[in-house]
């Protein structure tokens, strides 16, 4: 099956129904071939891709910033074209680039884009969504006199001030310090557990696989894959298992050959390379080979794929 024209099967809690979305420019260019996606109320979902991707352009349509050339979009229930007010209240969106008005003071701010969406005043939300960006200090400071991390935070704050029930978080941590990347998490944490659904682009692959429910694979315009992250990390991850030695060996021997065994520097070692998918039998059937070879070892170590292993993979793949 080509990316183009993957599918999922229907989810009846889908807070977001996008089918057949492509984007073309006027140049020709196709940032967008045909996705189509279903992401599930109250979860957290990793996009991945390499820069150029589609990332930014898909949420920028599911937000209504650039207008699809093929496909529909449905936010809650709410076709971002036809009833627009309505799915742009349902989403938050924390941009990539720092935009925010440079001479208004932290508090105005957040309680403006409050009233944009029709939300009645709440300096205790407000205080409270603050508070949880460790903001609350400086809630007076204009704008300009924040550092870059602090604007990333007034940012985050601003996409939750109408209380929407879909936070975008497009690249957030890109160029932020190690204190916010951990309060931004914590607060994601928390905003899953209120039935928030949490949609994020990210290069730090290491968070999505921390941080995320399911994770999709986008590349060329093009979703190569959406999975449950456990499910994917077996299904496509390699395992190694290092055995250490008692006697070191000059090479391989023949009996082993039906194994992809690798022999360390200075032959202390057998490193075994396997699917996750292949069975526990498979392991124990190599361990009784090694021991009708002579073959004795001290000790062992196993090592798994990162996610952003099987993200460089699949990517390599489609290419």
């Amino acid at each position: 099956m080509r990316p183009s024209e993957f599918r999922e099967s229907s989810a009846p809690d889908a807070v977001i129904r996008i089918d057949g979305l492509a984007k073309r420019y006027a140049t020709g260019f196709e940032a967008l071939k045909g996705v189509t996606l279903e992401i599930r109320r109250g979860e957290i979902f990793a996009l991945l891709g390499p820069n150029g991707a589609g990332k930014t352009t898909l949420i920028s349509i599911v937000c209504g910033l650039v207008n699809p050339s093929a496909g529909t979009v449905a936010v809650d229930g709410h076709d971002i074209v036809r009833d627009y007010r309505r799915a742009r209240s349902a989403i938050g969106l924390v941009p990539q680039e720092l935009t925010t008005d440079a001479f208004e003071t932290v508090f105005d701010t957040v309680s403006f884009t409050r009233g944009l969406f029709g939300k009645p005043k709440d300096p205790a939300y407000v205080e409270k969504t603050l508070r949880s960006l460790s903001l609350w200090d400086k809630r007076d400071n204009k704008i300009r006199e924040l550092s870059g991390g602090m604007k990333r935070r007034v940012l985050i704050a601003k996409a939750l001030a109408h209380e929407p029930q879909v936070l975008f978080l497009d690249e957030p941590t890109a160029g932020v310090d190690v204190a916010l990347r951990q309060d931004m998490w914590n607060l994601v944490r928390e905003l899953r557990e209120t039935g928030v659904t949490v949609i994020l682009t990210t290069h730090y692959i290491e968070e999505a696989e921390e941080m995320a429910d399911r994770v999709g694979v986008i590349n060329h315009g093009e979703l190569v894959l959406v999975e449950e992250k456990t499910a994917l990390m077996s299904k496509l991850g390699r395992k190694e298992i290092t055995f250490h030695l008692r006697e070191p060996l000059a090479s391989v021997p023949p009996s082993l050959d039906g194994f992809d065994l690798a022999l360390g520097e200075g032959g202390g070692a057998l490193t075994y390379t396997y699917d996750a998918k292949a069975a526990r039998t498979g392991i124990n059937t190599l361990i009784e080979a090694l021991r009708e070879a002579g073959i004795s070892f001290s000790d062992l170590e196993t090592k798994q794929s990162s996610l952003e292993d099987i993200f460089v993979g699949l990517v390599k793949e489609q290419a």
